[in-house]
C-alpha cells in the first residue's frame, strides 16, 4: 500500500473520534469570549469616554512593542489562507456527504481564530497610534502572496507545523499580554491573555493528533517531522510586506522588534522543538524502521545545534520605522 494511502487510513481511523476533540479543545459559540466581551461597547452611552480612556493609556506603550502587536495582528487576519491550506490537506473533505468530520474541525477551529484577529484589529483602530490603512494594505498582501510551509498535502507534516506554530502563537500573544500589563494596559494585557488561551488549546489539540499518529504509524510520523525541522518551520507571516514593497520585505524587521523586545526569539524556537520532542516522547518510540531510526537520531540532537547557532545571533539595536505606526511613538 502506498504512503498516500496509508496516511488517508490513519486520517479515517482519527476522525472517528474528532467529536471528542471537538468537545474537548474548542469551545461552544455561545459560551466562548467574543471581541465586543473585552472592547468599548458602541451601543453603550459611556463608549466615548471608554474609548478615551483606551486611548489615553495607549500612548504608554513603545515602538517595538506597536510592531510587533500589528505584526501579530496581520498575521492572524490572514486567517483565510490558513483555512484554504488547511480544507486541502489530503483526509480533509468538505465536499462530499456534507464534508467529513476533518472538515468540520477546521472550520470550527478557524471559526475560533477568526476572533483573535476580530478583536486585535479593533483594538488598534480604536488606539488611534496606528495607521489603519497601511495595515490594511499588508494584510490584504499577505493574503494575496499566500504561504507556502513546506508541508504539501501531507496531514503528518501539516499537524507537526500546527502543532509547533500554535504553541509559537501562544508564546507570542502571552508575552505581550504580560508586556502590556508592565504597562498599565489591563484591558489590552486580558485581551491577548485570552487569545494565548486559545492557542495552547489548540496547540494541545494538534499535538494529540501528532501523538496518536506515532502511535498507528510511528516511522512515517518520525519522517515527517524530521521533514519538516530540517525545512525550518515557516511563520506563517513569513510573507509579510509594506505597501509599495516586494513579498517578504518586511518579515525580518518584524522579527527583529520582536525579539528586542522579547516577545519571541531564536531561543524560544529552540525551546517548541525541545518540549514537543519530549512531548511526544520521541526518544522512546519503538518500532522505528532504519531510515526512522536515523530521522530521531537529528531530532535529538537538533535542539542543542540551534541553541549554539541561536547563541551567536545579533539583533539590531535600532528599529526600523514601519509605515503602520508613527515615528512619533518611538521611546
Amino acid at each position: 500500500m502506498s504512503v498516500k494511502n496509508i496516511r488517508l487510513e490513519v486520517m479515517q481511523f482519527l476522525e472517528k473520534n474528532i467529536d471528542s476533540y471537538v468537545e474537548q479543545y474548542l469551545i461552544p459559540v455561545e459560551t466562548i469570549w467574543q471581541p465586543t466581551d473585552l472592547l468599548p461597547d458602541s451601543q453603550n452611552e459611556n463608549f466615548f469616554e471608554e474609548v478615551k480612556e483606551l486611548r489615553e493609556i495607549a500612548k504608554d506603550l513603545p515602538y517595538d512593542f506597536w510592531v510587533t502587536l500589528v505584526g501579530d495582528t496581520i498575521t492572524e487576519e490572514a486567517l483565510p489562507t490558513y483555512e484554504s491550506w488547511l480544507m486541502d490537506v489530503e483526509g480533509v473533505n468538505q465536499v462530499e456527504n456534507g464534508g467529513n468530520g476533518w472538515s468540520k474541525w477546521v472550520r470550527q477551529w478557524t471559526g475560533e481564530e477568526n476572533r483573535h484577529g476580530d478583536l486585535l484589529n479593533k483594538y488598534l483602530y480604536l488606539s488611534g497610534r496606528i495607521n489603519m490603512r497601511e495595515v490594511e494594505m499588508t494584510t490584504q498582501h499577505l493574503i494575496n502572496d499566500g504561504f507556502d510551509i513546506g508541508t504539501d498535502r501531507d496531514p503528518y507534516k501539516n499537524f507537526v507545523y500546527t502543532s509547533f506554530q500554535e504553541l509559537a502563537t501562544y508564546i507570542s500573544h502571552n508575552r505581550v499580554s504580560q508586556l502590556a500589563k508592565q504597562y498599565g494596559d489591563k484591558k489590552l494585557s486580558k485581551m491577548c491573555k485570552l487569545v494565548a488561551g486559545d492557542e495552547m488549546r489548540h496547540h494541545l489539540a494538534y499535538s494529540e493528533f501528532v501523538n496518536r499518529i506515532f502511535q498507528i504509524d510511528p516511522s512515517e510520523m518520525m519522517l515527517a517531522f524530521q521533514h519538516m525541522m530540517k525545512l525550518k518551520i515557516t511563520m506563517p507571516a513569513h510573507f509579510l510586506r509594506e505597501s509599495g514593497d516586494k513579498i517578504s520585505t518586511a518579515f525580518e524587521e518584524f522579527s527583529n522588534a520582536a525579539q528586542r523586545i522579547g516577545v519571541y526569539t531564536a531561543h524560544d524556537y529552540v525551546d517548541i522543538l525541545r518540549k514537543l520532542i519530549e512531548k511526544w516522547q520521541i526518544d522512546k518510540i519503538d518500532g522505528l524502521t532504519a531510515e526512522a531510526e536515523k530521522a530521531r537520531d537529528y531530532l535529538m540532537k537538533l535542539p542543542d545545534r540551534m541553541a549554539r547557532i541561536s547563541d551567536r545571533l545579533t539583533i539590531p539595536e535600532q528599529p526600523h520605522i514601519f509605515k503602520w505606526v508613527q515615528p512619533a511613538l518611538i521611546k
